[in-house]
């Protein structure tokens, strides 16, 4: 049987976006073989994957029937992208498979690098984040040259089992990046601070992330599914002179709105020093 995924890394990431695809019987599992570095990898990662799934190690030859799948997960460290181009066979094309595509999730490393480094394959960036990990993802993709429409709708079902697909200009992504895969950092930096605040004042410290974590979930629910503007949100809780407006004013002071935009800032151009 022909391998249709073979994936380059099997970290977290990669194994948020594979296994939700074999459960739902989107890809058997026996046409997915994963690639990890080292041979002590293997037991480990196989006991966390579904049965079927074959895992290798790069220096095991069948991890070149990886690199001749159809298409090909790269999540590997991007400081191991030269060394994994270097040792990847020259890509399988024939007249009914044609060329095979490749999607990277490696933060910064641009379509123009991905297509030097392998000839002969469509390459496609993608940027999911964190909460794929729970199927609340969101995943920006920029397209190589040459892919059809039918192979666009083939890597855009790849990611929507764990995420809201975005399709962007390329130029986009860093921001995207900055915002959507660092983000979840932001947000859990918040939600510790909050939950600090309620500590420092008598609150048991389970208890103060319980109620942190339920009341930035429960606000992200209602802001997208009563289609609020933040502004919108902040007016319906801060009644004149009240508690919720003595400590929006003591927010302002300490520069946290200032701050959080220029986190993104930031993140946006490291992301583009790292292109370069």
């Amino acid at each position: 049987m022909p391998i249709a995924l073979g994936v380059i890394g099997l970290g977290r990431m990669a194994q948020a976006l594979v296994i939700p695809l074999i459960e739902q019987e989107l890809i058997p599992a026996d046409q997915v073989i994963a690639v990890v570095g080292r041979q002590d990898s293997v037991a480990r990662v196989s006991a966390r994957v579904p049965s079927g799934l074959k895992v290798v190690a790069a220096s095991d030859s069948a991890a070149e029937h990886a690199w001749a799948a159809s298409v090909q997960l790269l999540a590997v460290k991007p400081q191991m992208l030269d060394g994994v181009a270097a040792s990847a066979p020259p890509p399988l094309e024939t007249p009914a498979s044609g060329s095979s595509l490749l999607l990277s999730v490696l933060a910064g490393v641009p379509l123009v690098r991905l297509q030097a480094l392998f000839p002969g394959r469509l390459c496609v960036r993608a940027v999911p984040n964190t909460p794929c990990l729970v199927g609340q993802g969101l995943t920006g993709l920029a397209w190589g040259d040459g892919i059809s429409d039918p192979q666009k709708q083939q890597v855009r079902s790849f990611f929507e089992p764990v995420s809201e697909v975005l399709e962007l200009p390329e130029e986009r992504l860093d921001t995207f990046l900055a915002l959507t895969s660092s983000g979840p950092a932001y947000v859990a930096l918040i939600a510790e601070a909050m939950a600090d605040g309620a500590v420092a004042m008598g609150m048991p410290r389970s208890q103060a992330h319980h109620l942190a974590h339920r009341t930035l979930a429960g606000t992200a629910a209602l802001l997208q599914e009563q289609e609020l503007h933040p502004g919108e949100l902040k007016d319906m809780v801060a009644s004149p002179g009240g508690t919720t407006m003595a400590a929006l004013r003591h927010l302002e002071k300490s520069g946290l709105r200032s701050a959080l935009i220029e986190a993104i800032v930031a993140a946006t151009q490291h992301g583009r020093g790292m292109a370069n």
